[in-house]
């Protein structure tokens, strides 16, 4: 009779176990998933700003074109790149993170040409974009941070034992890190400071 109840109490305790650890992935899977949508929230934004900052470029340094069109077109590459949240793959991020930093790059010329006029410079629609920009970018590395300790810890439960052999089971899978591409550390940082 107590060898029934002991071997009754660990069943209770694996099954609560198994409950806990489904749960938590279930958990982790979700918060990764909004964190995406938060990036993808904050991309959008900068991707509508982009064209508006342009617009402003082009009045002053109409000479500009190709730092102008090479923007644009970064732009257009990065808006066709689409994660899909509920299936989050290394393909995508990789894509995603590939057309970001080109992105960031062609931003970085463009500013540097601002640079280089004063009168533009000194333009309070120019400057708001500017700020707007800068704050947008703040908010992409926030919200990448996020995404990323959530892929983190979901890796984390995903390799510990006990709870690796529930995730298995349940086929929860690891995601993909949103990470600039090796070397992108060392170049400079844009300045968006006018």
């Amino acid at each position: 009779m107590i060898v029934t109840w002991i071997i009754l109490g660990v069943v209770a305790l694996v099954v609560l176990y198994a409950i806990f650890a489904y749960n938590g992935f279930v958990k982790l899977t979700q918060r990764t998933k909004e964190a995406w949508a938060d990036i993808d929230v904050q991309l959008k934004r900068r991707y509508d700003l982009i064209p508006n900052l342009v617009e402003a470029v082009k009045g002053y340094a109409a000479h500009e074109r190709q730092t102008l069109d090479a923007v644009i077109e970064a732009r257009s590459q990065a808006t066709q790149v689409h994660v899909d949240p509920s299936n989050i793959t290394p393909d995508q991020i990789a894509a995603m993170a590939g057309a970001e930093q080109a992105l960031g790059g062609a931003l970085g010329k463009l500013l540097a040409v601002a640079e280089a006029y004063p009168d533009l410079k000194a333009n309070q629609n120019f400057a708001q974009l500017q700020t707007e920009l800068s704050d947008t970018e703040n908010k992409i590395q926030a919200a990448r941070r996020f995404y990323n300790g959530n892929v983190r810890d979901l890796v984390i439960m995903l390799q510990q034992f006990p709870s690796n052999m529930i995730g298995n089971m349940f086929g929860f899978k690891e995601m993909e890190y949103f990470e600039i591409e090796e070397g992108s550390e060392e170049k400079e940082p844009v300045s968006v400071n006018f």
